[in-house]
């Protein structure tokens, strides 16, 4: 057989097809419709409200990929050729014990996520995450503002009070027992999610209140896992934006895996927002991540959706300076945190 010719190469490689079929029968819960007994191409265009003509064509591409198989029986006028999972197909079943159907759907919170990775040369021209080329600009405002992803916070929250008794990711346990609160009685954790953070504190050091800070969606997920959490009488979610007044007067201001979403004036922003409501009493304490960048790839997929994955601790702390605010300690070192207290100037 030949070798392909370059051209040929360069258009397999640049191919959208093969994934686009793929998120398409996720998205569509095809592999589900199929396990539940629509096996044909007109069952499952019922079932998914789909155009028959079209959805054949994507059952028939899906099985050339070996994501499908067809029954061995011919087809009759009445009943259509007959699909069924393969081994391949499998993962996309919702409830599969290794289901990647979360990760490819286009209409989820992740799938809307990898989806940057379209527009990655708006983020090589820019140095901006990809969505900013998409109508409706930033990611996190509309996962966290649109109505259409409020039930998939609440299935998140569902998950994270199922596992509430795993130990808290990238590191994030030293904000919890690296730092001093003994100092403090009033915590505002600054876009703070579904308060996992804001729980562990509360639970760990029970002489604090806490307030988190968020948009509208999970903000609204963080006040019912916290109205039915043992600290209900220590916790409150409020609706807000860091880029705008935060509440005021509180003895710590968390902002904890933040600053990597946003490019250095953003961030600014958010940190004199910080040092304005912290005022001159205050402290905040910065924990911010640093993602690995293992290779070239990893790197392009990390910048498409925020535009500074790994700052370092020198990097943040130029920020923080720019932002009016000395470092008043430096918590101990690990490879994916970096934890700063900070006071006005």
């Amino acid at each position: 057989m030949a070798e392909p010719q370059p051209y040929e190469k360069l258009l397999s490689l640049a191919d959208l097809l093969a994934p686009s079929a793929i998120r398409a029968a996720a998205t569509l819960r095809l592999a589900d419709h199929l396990r539940d007994g629509a096996t044909t191409s007109a069952a499952l265009a019922e079932r998914a409200g789909t155009q028959p003509d079209v959805t054949d064509a994507l059952l028939r591409y899906l099985t050339e990929l070996g994501i499908l198989t067809t029954d061995e029986a011919p087809a009759t006028e009445n009943t259509g050729t007959r699909y069924a999972l393969t081994a391949l197909g499998e993962p996309l079943l919702s409830d599969h014990p290794r289901s990647v159907r979360e990760v490819l759907r286009g209409d989820s919170m992740i799938g809307h996520g990898t989806r940057a990775l379209l527009h990655l040369d708006h983020t090589v021209r820019t140095g901006e995450p990809s969505h900013f080329a998409e109508p409706g600009g930033g990611y996190w405002e509309t996962v966290n503002n649109d109505p259409a992803y409020a039930g998939e916070w609440a299935q998140q929250a569902r998950a994270v009070d199922a596992h509430a008794d795993l130990p808290l990711a990238w590191g994030a346990e030293q904000i919890v027992t690296a730092y001093d609160w003994s100092r403090a009685r009033t915590v505002v954790d600054v876009g703070g999610h579904l308060g996992v953070i804001l729980l562990a504190l509360l639970r760990r050091h029970p002489h604090l209140r806490g307030t988190l800070v968020d948009l509208k969606n999970v903000a609204e997920q963080a006040a019912a896992r916290f109205a039915r959490s043992d600290a209900a009488d220590r916790a409150e979610a409020v609706v807000g934006s860091f880029f705008e007044p935060l509440p005021a007067g509180a003895d710590v201001y968390l902002l904890s895996a933040i600053l990597a979403d946003w490019d250095d004036k953003d961030a600014v922003r958010i940190l004199e927002n910080c040092r304005e409501a912290a005022g001159p009493h205050g402290r905040i304490l910065l924990a911010d991540v640093a993602m690995p960048l293992h290779g070239a790839a990893t790197e392009l997929q990390y910048r498409s959706m925020m535009p500074a994955p790994a700052r370092d601790a020198a990097e943040l702390e130029a920020l923080c300076a720019t932002a009016g605010l000395r470092v008043t300690w430096r918590g101990p070192a690990t490879g994916v945190r970096t934890l700063l207290e900070l006071a006005a100037r």
